[in-house]
């Protein structure tokens, strides 16, 4: 049984994803381990990493997702393990996983020095293990061919072994081929593939939003699985927001008060709105609820003011969920397309 560590040089580069692209694109039996947890979700009194949620579920693993991570709180790993410890711990979560399997993929947190404090960072995984890790990498096209130059320059074999890169939403495909891509190569850096920017892919549903707010759905519920590529705050007036140039963009999502019946009734009359937020827990009247629910629009009663609204939505990541069908077999798809399968397969 193999062991690959999936890490990533930056946040959202987009590890899970290709995980997932991976375990559909190879034909084999995998599990998935997350030692440390670093995207918390509380449910049923327990609390689980989001991603371990989604990959148990999604491929159906049978694990519980709180079993395949070693803890969540540094302090309290920092407490209750050293090094030792720790990697005893993990080795008998991995071995437990791998049971009749041909693999295992342990995700790491969300840069290359999340958990070294714990031991569980990438690096000093793959120094204990003996795994390879697969590094994502994520962010501006500079900022890769920088980060990628100072692991190579930095990172020694005594200190990991470095299976090689998958580059991640990569905006001008072929200018980054032609131009970053060599560069890369010729540091010595083994990449297994580039994967392109897809818009649609970064779009969230209005089902996350609601759950990020815990707003109270009061209509349109069957609208839950619309998307949202443009947020509007609704604070001006209905003639200003008229004049706004997105008013009338598809897939829009609209944070107003729920006493601006004005405004909430002129989105609804424009198109193209998933949702509305209606703030400082204010129901709009009856009328309005009843001509959102009409049109399948849904709305999402929150406690706090637009203001604080618009700073959390701004703040929310589009995760992956089970009910993205299709934007999972279009990242399977790609990763089928853009990444060399076959030696990067040798390291399972």
């Amino acid at each position: 049984m193999k062991s690959l560590i999936v890490a990533s040089t930056r946040e959202d580069a987009g590890k899970t994803s290709l995980i997932i692209g991976l375990a559909k694109a190879l034909d084999k039996r995998f599990g998935y381990a997350k030692p440390l947890g670093d995207r918390f979700l509380y449910r049923k009194k327990r609390l689980w990493d989001y991603d371990a949620a989604l990959l148990t579920r999604l491929f159906e693993l049978g694990e519980e997702p709180e079993s395949i991570s070693i803890g969540f709180d540094h302090s309290k790993l920092r407490y209750m393990y050293d090094r030792a410890s720790v990697f005893e711990a993990l080795n008998g979560v991995v071995d437990q996983i791998g049971r009749g399997r041909d693999a295992v993929f342990i995700e790491c947190g969300k840069d290359l020095s999340y958990g070294a404090s714990v031991y569980l960072d990438p690096l000093t995984i793959s120094q204990e293990t003996g795994a390879p890790v697969l590094i994502v990498a994520g962010g501006g096209e500079d900022e890769m061919s920088d980060d990628l130059a100072f692991i190579h320059r930095f990172v020694s074999r005594d200190e990991a072994t470095v299976a090689g890169v998958v580059v991640n939403k990569v905006v001008h495909l072929d200018d980054f081929r032609g131009s970053h891509l060599p560069e890369i190569e010729k540091i010595g850096v083994n990449v297994f593939g580039v994967l392109p920017y897809i818009a649609d892919l970064s779009t969230l549903s209005v089902s996350t939003i609601a759950d990020k707010l815990f707003a109270r759905v009061i209509a349109g519920e069957e609208g839950l699985s619309r998307r949202i590529r443009t947020v509007l705050v609704g604070a001006m007036s209905v003639n200003a927001a008229m004049g706004d140039p997105r008013i009338g963009s598809p897939d829009k999502l609209v944070i107003s008060s729920g006493d601006r019946s004005d405004m909430i009734l002129a989105v609804l009359d424009v198109g193209g709105t998933s949702a509305v937020v209606l703030t400082n827990n204010i129901v709009p009247p009856s009328s309005v609820v009843a001509k959102a629910g009409d049109l399948g629009v849904p709305l999402l009663l929150v406690p706090k003011d637009t203001y604080e609204t618009a700073l959390q939505v701004e703040k929310i990541r589009p995760l992956l969920t089970v009910d993205d069908r299709d934007k999972i077999e279009r990242i399977a798809s790609l990763v089928e397309e853009h990444v060399d399968l076959e030696p990067l397969g040798a390291f399972l």
